[in-house]
């Protein structure tokens, strides 16, 4: 299928290299916030300029073609560099960067997000900036799709991060919470109430109380910090959970101590993709700090000054 004068636009590329990487056309089209048919009709346009045809339409399940699979390194490629130069741009004249998309765990969405916006809305004039809250692993299953330029999240345990480069912000304890009128005893005969499992917190503190000894069974298990809070301030159990979680609620009606057995903690990290953003993740990472001190640190050691040292902001 020769084109007269072929063009390939970086658009088609884009929707090209998430339908490979999604394995469906309408799972790249939810991805990239399209209808599936816009994102067939630029693969039938890249196709079109390429004289080939890049996506076997009669394949189940979905499959590229030989032509295909030889031309998506090449596309990774004209990305990265479109990355790399968006970003080069912007340092070269903060006014040149035009987009920033930036993944936050819910964690600290009230107390630290809207201040980090704020602040580099003032020097970014021109830039359109995009947040995407949620859990960890999916913020960065959406960083190593190119969907996020940065993204703040709990690092995974035991598993290396390939072609993303960290920056350290937090490290904190996890803590044990029990109602402030716990029951005779210290609140322990009290039910635990388990955040999900479907995260890698959850998963950290269930691995916790399997090496501690068995975990505990439970009948409530939500992926919501003030609905848990809210229950165990109602005195209807308690939970393992960050000084960072603990934010989400007043201290009222609740009792913070330190977790039995061996310590566990987890780093809160800032994650880009290798080399993409030039200096901006440092630089996000740096104003991260002086806010995650004011506005985590600082408030939580007031109110349990025992937690000095575990809970600290790192550097490097």
């Amino acid at each position: 299928m020769p084109a007269a004068n072929p063009r390939i636009s970086l658009w088609a590329v884009e929707v090209f290299v998430a339908t490979a990487e999604e394995g469906a056309i309408t799972a790249a089209a939810r991805r990239l916030g399209v209808s599936a048919p816009a994102v067939s009709q630029q693969l039938a346009a890249l196709e079109a300029a390429l004289g080939a045809e890049l996506v076997d339409r009669s394949a189940r399940p979905f499959a590229l073609t030989a032509a295909g699979r030889a031309f998506l390194p090449h596309a990774d490629a004209m990305l990265d560099e479109l990355a790399r130069g968006r970003a080069e741009v912007g340092q070269a004249d903060p006014a040149g960067l035009s987009s920033f998309r930036l993944g936050m765990i819910e964690d600290f969405e009230a107390e630290v997000t809207p201040l980090l916006l704020a602040d580099m809305a003032d020097e970014l004039t021109a830039c359109r900036f995009e947040l995407e809250t949620g859990p960890s692993h999916r913020l960065l299953s959406k960083l190593e799709a190119r969907g996020l330029d940065v993204a703040v999240v709990a690092e995974p345990q035991g598993t290396a991060l390939e072609g993303i480069e960290v920056h350290p912000l937090l490290s904190e304890p996890f803590l044990a919470v029990y109602p402030a009128r716990a029951p005779a005893g210290g609140g322990e005969d009290l039910p635990l109430i388990h955040y999900s499992q479907r995260t890698l917190m959850g998963r950290q503190i269930a691995a916790h109380l399997l090496h501690a000894g068995g975990a505990p069974g439970h009948r409530l298990e939500l992926d919501s910090y003030p609905a848990i809070l809210a229950l165990v301030a109602a005195g209807r159990g308690w939970t393992i959970l960050t000084p960072s979680a603990v934010r989400h609620a007043p201290r009222a009606g609740l009792a913070l101590s330190p977790l039995d057995g061996a310590p566990m903690t987890r780093r809160i990290v800032l994650a880009a993709r290798e080399g993409m953003m030039g200096d901006w993740p440092a630089k996000v990472a740096g104003r991260l700090r002086t806010l995650l001190e004011a506005r985590v640190v600082q408030p939580a050691l007031a109110d349990a000054p025992w937690l000095e040292g575990a809970l600290r902001v790192q550097t490097g």
